[in-house]
């Protein structure tokens, strides 16, 4: 099945895609990697008028060193942020979490931030951004620059927070130097969108940051500070999961309460 018609416009600076987004609001899809846009377009699950190809412009291509925090623009594939020098140093929850990515060729095109725009309550770098409590920098023409925190951004399966004329420039991950952390998922091959992924963040003091993917909307974190199996169990006997053709809701609690507590623990290991 091939798409709808659309045009295909790439602009050169963020000013033009903005001026773009305003004139066209929700009729348009930005362009970046693709790897998700455009299986969906070609299958008619969505539509667009225009096609915004944010992928060459300068500005969006670029790791910034804050200080405290990690800023990766819209235009950084995967890969590149994966050969970036001080990824484990500074982000080494990335660095276990993005070889689960789909595979190297599709991380050659896909970028960071079209995975947390894409918002798959599966996808392992949403969950990333939601445990480390990251933020993404939305962009409008007339409203200028938005910064929203990941529990807010991310709503439900496949829908955020961003207004149709607004165009994620970039999301910051808080640097993790100083915490353990941890990351494992199971999926039926690897490459494929989880069908649970657990990821954790722990400090010397015992408390630990989990987070899991792929049994809600949306991925959920919570503060655990002792009794891991215990707290674990508990939570999943609170959590409604979903079914679909690769698991049932049980199958993903029963997965979690196996998963998450080696998670926890690998994560306390590495912050001692």
């Amino acid at each position: 099945m091939k798409p709808r018609p659309f045009d295909y416009v790439r602009p050169d600076t963020v000013g033009e895609a903005l001026a773009l987004l305003a004139e066209y609001g929700d009729d348009a899809r930005i362009l970046a990697g693709g790897q998700s846009l455009i299986p969906m377009l070609n299958l008619r699950l969505i539509e667009a008028s225009v096609l915004i190809d944010i992928s060459r412009i300068a500005e969006l291509d670029g790791i910034r060193d804050l200080g405290n925090e990690i800023e990766i623009g819209a235009a950084v594939t995967q890969n590149m942020l994966m050969a970036w020098p001080e990824l484990a140093q500074k982000l080494p929850l990335l660095a276990a979490a993005l070889p689960f990515v789909g595979h190297f060729q599709t991380r050659n095109k896909g970028t960071v931030c079209g995975s947390i725009a894409h918002a798959d309550p599966s996808s392992e770098l949403p969950l990333a951004l939601a445990v480390l409590e990251g933020q993404v920098v939305l962009r409008s023409q007339k409203g200028g620059e938005r910064v929203v925190a990941a529990a807010a951004f991310q709503r439900d399966m496949l829908t955020t927070a961003r207004a149709g004329d607004e165009l994620i420039v970039a999301v910051r991950f808080p640097a993790s130097e100083g915490r353990g952390t941890a990351f494992s998922e199971v999926a039926r091959r690897h490459g494929d969108f989880a069908i649970i992924a657990v990821a954790a963040v722990a400090d010397r003091r015992g408390a630990t940051q989990l987070g899991v993917g792929g049994i809600a909307g949306r991925p959920l974190v919570r503060r655990i500070f002792n009794d891991p199996a215990g707290a674990v169990a508990a939570w999943a006997d609170e959590l409604e999961g979903y079914e679909d053709l690769h698991a049932t809701a049980a199958m993903r609690r029963d997965l979690f309460k196996n998963l998450a507590p080696d998670v926890i623990a690998e994560a306390l290991r590495c912050a001692a």
